[in-house]
């Protein structure tokens, strides 16, 4: 390939696909971005309801975790994507057969990413929860905090610190599952390389440039991450 076509399908404009991809990788990072605190919250309380007393709380987590862990993610996309307006509508019909229901493609992958990341956050949160000594929980009682107050302010600084490098993991692993939604019709980083790639028979360059985007995406990850360790670890230490 000539290096002039590869500057010129790599440039901005009508005769290049750079904002394309571009405007994928910003989907990429909102989509992201959006299932993170989602995931982080449903995995927090599901490794919660693990460690409860109560046998129908740790039966339901595991469960959850087992269903979420144990299916591939593609068949979970495709059951919320397709299979979810099927079976809301047969439940609507009954009261407005008038009405259809469709599923945002980037809804049902917030949803589908929200509850694969949360299955796999919450062993994190579960081994954190473990790694913490029991005596820390009483000295909270024994200073007068409640069981919501010795949570936060006793429990959950050290069980981030710990989580942390757990929880990178589960991040990187969700950044490149969100090129699973491109089957179902969101622009994102693959999809649009892929529709570059079918229109201009160069399948190789925009591919390559696809993978470079999240490799970038892990990279500046791990400074981030690598950032807010340091920060926990300093706040750590002032305590």
């Amino acid at each position: 390939m000539p290096a002039q076509s590869i500057w010129t399908l790599l440039s901005w404009g009508p005769e290049g696909w750079l904002d394309d991809i571009a405007y994928g990788a910003l989907i990429t990072i909102a989509l992201a971005l959006a299932t993170l605190p989602i995931g982080l919250t449903i995995g927090f309380f599901i490794a919660l309801a693990k460690q409860s007393e109560e046998p129908s709380l740790r039966l339901a987590a595991n469960i959850y975790t087992t269903v979420f862990r144990g299916l591939p993610e593609l068949v979970t996309l495709f059951l919320f994507f397709f299979g979810m307006p099927i079976l809301l509508q047969h439940l609507v019909r009954y009261f407005r057969p008038d009405v259809t229901i469709d599923v945002n493609s980037f809804v049902a992958g917030m949803i589908v990413l929200a509850l694969i990341f949360s299955s796999y956050a919450s062993e994190v949160f579960l081994s954190a929860f473990r790694a913490i000594p029991k005596g820390q929980y009483e000295g909270g009682y024994a200073i007068g905090l409640s069981n919501w107050l010795t949570m936060r302010k006793v429990i959950v600084p050290q069980l981030l610190r710990i989580a942390f490098p757990g929880l990178e993991n589960c991040w990187l692993s969700l950044l490149k599952d969100t090129s699973l939604v491109s089957v179902v019709g969101l622009a994102e980083t693959l999809r649009n390389a892929s529709i570059a790639a079918r229109v201009t028979k160069h399948a190789f360059l925009f591919f390559g440039v696809a993978s470079l985007v999240f490799l970038g995406l892990a990279v500046l990850s791990s400074f981030a991450t690598n950032a807010i360790l340091r920060s926990l670890g300093r706040r750590e230490a002032q305590r």
